[in-house]
């Protein structure tokens, strides 16, 4: 048999991602445009839900206030992704709430000098005020490193290689959002996954009007008809014994969001009163800030993969920062329990619809805004059981992670160096995290246990976060073992490039600011 050749048991490095129908400036119909940034704003409302749903009865929180937060949350999630991708990065990402803010702002609520307020609601309010508060300072964080370019500077330091493990844990690092919560309700989340991974994958060839609608629109028919059992095993009684964490994971009638919600409700700036500004929750909450700055990093050239456009210059992805940073402070002034950052799992949307138009996420930006006005209607989609977005997630977290392995192929992987970096940063980025958050369910507070809870906070929220372990570990490695001999190992020649604005002539196409701007704001 005669030996194969070398490009036939090998595949050339690509700058864009091939396979997508439509690329970060190319748009859909509007019909299917709608239909896909309703898609988006479906798969946005599980972060936006059960972030207030965990957090306000802890802070002594009704139903009433739950929905009013939601309502909040979404509506500067949808603002904030229209500023992004008008005036940010640009890439078509949503941006919404972020877990790593939830560790400072438990800390926050465990604060004595709140818990001796016996009113619930009087309690509440001075909770949600001071979270406001820390979050308006620690905005200062990414404002700064993101308009003053100092995040440019920064990223010079990234390669490809250092990137890798990064990007993957955006994805990987999230694992724990996955099965873990489809296995708390079996019987509506197995289908789910199975549906989805079905109608996106293995019937995406099924077209109507040559639409390949099963795999474009495969989440919101897997959502709608998983939903509609799950309210029949609801309505037929099915959980009427079951314990309460089953009926609270399985049952459709238990969110309390439609009764609670009002009709129409606007909301505005410092609504639930004047902030309150403690240094030890500003600092606590800095530290949240930065683990948003490096999850959002990953996930902005996870994004640029996926909607086929070049990895972000180094200048357009400080300005994207800038803007999220924006995207906090708006969180601190209206109050949304929750600071920003770019939504995971509708990146890995972009993968799965094979769309990565910036339209669509506009589109989705407005159906926020709209349906977070709308109270009633807006909560009717919110009360979809959590256990279906995390059978998504299963597979869009594991779409996103699969994105920063695709750029090993930039890499040398047949170096010993890389295999070190790679498998050190990867193992270490996972255990470290597993180690804190496993020490803190069984202690009830982080490793790092001193008399300064806001040196607690700090390390204990940065050392939970997967890909800023990563970072931290590979970027470090990567940078001082052999760095001189080993740049065309790492990626270097290949990145180096998409340092500088002018460095590729794509980006111009994919970054430039829009109505002109770029005269008032050139280009690094």
């Amino acid at each position: 048999m005669e030996a194969p050749k070398p490009e036939e048991i090998s595949h050339p490095a690509m700058d864009q991602l091939q396979g997508l129908e439509y690329c970060i400036d190319s748009n859909p119909s509007w019909p299917e445009a709608i239909a896909l940034g309703f898609q988006h704003y479906i798969l946005a409302l599980g972060t936006a839900v059960m972030i207030p749903t965990f957090l306000v009865p802890f802070m002594g929180g009704d139903d009433g206030d739950k929905v009013r937060v939601v309502q909040t949350l979404l509506f500067i999630q949808g603002i904030n992704t229209l500023l992004q991708t008008l005036f940010g990065t640009r890439l078509p990402t949503v941006i919404g709430g972020s877990y790593a803010f939830m560790a400072p702002i438990i800390s926050i609520i465990h604060d004595s000098r709140l818990m001796k307020v016996e009113d619930n609601h009087a309690r509440f309010l001075d909770t949600m005020r001071a979270v406001q508060g820390a979050l308006i300072v620690a905005s200062s964080i990414q404002i700064i490193l993101g308009y003053s370019q100092i995040w440019a500077i920064c990223s010079r330091f990234f390669s490809p290689l250092g990137m890798v493990p990064v990007i993957s844990l955006v994805g990987f690092g999230l694992f724990d959002r996955g099965f873990p919560l489809v296995g708390k309700c079996v019987e509506i989340g197995i289908p789910m996954l199975i549906l989805f991974v079905a109608f996106s994958q293995y019937l995406k060839n099924f077209h109507a009007r040559q639409l390949p609608v099963l795999e474009r629109f495969a989440l919101l028919i897997s959502i709608t008809v998983i939903w509609a059992y799950a309210h029949l095993l609801t309505a037929s009684g099915a959980y009427k014994h079951r314990p309460d964490i089953t009926q609270v994971n399985c049952r459709t009638d238990r969110a309390h969001l439609i009764s609670s919600a009002p009709w129409i409700k606007i909301p505005y700036p410092l609504q639930w009163g004047a902030p309150t500004f403690d240094v030890g929750h500003a600092f606590g909450m800095m530290a949240a800030v930065l683990v948003s700055l490096i999850e959002s990093t990953g996930a902005y050239k996870a994004a640029s993969r996926l909607a086929s456009a070049t990895i972000p210059p180094a200048h357009v992805l400080s300005r994207g920062i800038g803007w999220q940073g924006i995207g906090i402070l708006l969180n601190g002034l209206f109050g949304t329990l929750s600071g920003s950052t770019v939504s995971i799992e509708n990146v890995g949307l972009l993968g799965s619809t094979r769309v990565g138009s910036r339209r669509v996420i506009q589109i989705s930006a407005g159906f926020m805004i709209f349906f977070s006005m709308l109270g009633k209607f807006g909560a009717l989609f919110a009360s979809i059981p959590f256990t279906l977005f995390a059978a998504a997630y299963c597979v869009l977290f594991g779409l996103v992670a699969s994105v920063g392995l695709s750029f090993l192929q930039f890499t040398n992987m047949n170096s010993t160096r890389n295999l070190f970096i790679v498998g050190v940063a990867f193992f270490l980025g996972l255990s470290v995290p597993e180690y804190f958050r496993g020490y803190t369910l069984k202690a009830f507070h982080g490793p790092a246990h001193t008399n300064a809870g806001w040196f607690n906070d700090f390390l204990n929220t940065i050392f939970s976060s997967s890909p800023t372990v990563a970072l931290i570990v590979a970027v470090f490695l990567d940078n001082t073992l052999e760095y001189k001999d080993s740049a065309r190992d790492r990626g270097m020649p290949w990145w180096v490039k998409f340092r500088q604005f002018k460095g590729d002539s794509r980006n111009e196409e994919f970054y430039t600011l829009p109505f002109n701007l770029n005269r008032f704001f050139p280009p690094s």
